[in-house]
């Protein structure tokens, strides 16, 4: 595996699956493929369970971990070929990565969507100038338009919790005060399409994820009705690609509450946090024992060392 920024760059997704699985049994036993080498972590935007899980999986393999804050810490980093840099850039990705690439054997980045322009946020510049520039394997940490890491996590906790072989898996978008990527919901069905479930993506009229995601995917605008006899109802917020950014006027009813829970059958309640209490999801809900959203966050350490250990040359991945 060369790089790790979505589905497509998995030969045998099960297979990473598993190996998290064993991973999640015995985290220490594969030190000798992480000794003496280092992960760095790049940050371009805010993270709590993506930074802290990525650096406890590294650890966990013996590797040492370098953290930095691009946005704050770093020199601004020109992007274009060509820039008279006689402005406010003062690195090009060129050198920067370059430069990055001969203290870390793997590089782990992450960026957000502007939510300005939907061209520029799933054209993925600043991933895809890393990966061009940079002479070592390349991890997404999230990017405008992927989150793979969650995704991986998210189906290591359905393949954990669910009671049935083939579970009835509700993607349900629920509303936020402000405007969010599309990403977890993108890369969530990109994976649940490799999965044994049976998925369906719920939203309002407005709110459909780009073709390439949901071509062959169940889609409706009936909360209610893809609540009922549910095994799963996976709760995330994003905004509108059609009319790229908006959050949409008057949805609050998406929330999703004990009543709608009750549709379900004896469904478990997940989200990838942060989450807004009350405005995504009751309080009654996410304290009460359907929620396994703490246990999904917990899975994100044994995703991230699975990817990291396939990256290292462990089992074969």
């Amino acid at each position: 595996m060369q790089h790790f920024t979505s589905i497509k760059d998995v030969a045998q997704p099960e297979t990473l699956l598993e190996l998290a699985k064993t991973i999640k049994a015995r985290p220490f036993d594969f030190q000798p493929f992480g000794k003496n080498k280092t992960l760095g972590l790049l940050f371009l935007n805010p993270s709590l369970r993506t930074r802290m899980s990525t650096q406890k999986a590294a650890q966990n393999l013996g590797m040492n971990v370098m953290v930095m804050n691009l946005n704050s810490e770093g020199w601004n980093i020109e992007l274009e070929d060509g820039t008279i840099m006689d402005q406010g850039s003062q690195e090009h990705i060129k050198e920067a990565a370059g430069v990055i690439s001969q203290y870390c054997d793997i590089i782990g980045i992450r960026t957000f969507a502007s939510l300005k322009s939907r061209e520029e946020d799933y054209g993925e510049k600043i991933l895809n100038k890393f990966i061009q520039h940079a002479q070592v394997p390349i991890i997404s940490l999230e990017s405008a338009t992927l989150h793979p890491l969650q995704s991986l996590a998210d189906w290591l906790t359905i393949e954990e919790q669910k009671k049935v072989q083939r579970p009835k898996v509700v993607l349900s978008w629920a509303p936020h005060p402000r405007a969010l990527p599309q990403a977890v919901a993108n890369s969530f069905v990109e994976w649940m399409k490799q999965a044994s479930v049976e998925l369906i993506v719920a939203h309002p009229p407005g709110f459909e994820l780009a073709a390439p995601f949901v071509t062959g995917v169940n889609t409706t605008t009936d909360q209610l009705s893809a609540f009922a006899d549910a095994d799963f109802i996976y709760a995330k917020n994003w905004s509108s690609y059609e009319n790229y950014g908006a959050i949409g006027q008057n949805l609050s009813h998406w929330i999703i509450d004990q009543a709608k829970m009750e549709l379900t059958q004896g469904g478990q309640f997940m989200h990838c946090l942060p989450v807004r209490r009350n405005v995504v999801v009751s309080d009654a809900v996410l304290d009460g024992n359907s929620s396994i959203v703490l246990e999904q966050a917990n899975n994100r350490t044994y995703a991230a060392q699975a990817v990291l250990l396939a990256m290292c040359g462990g089992l074969g991945q």
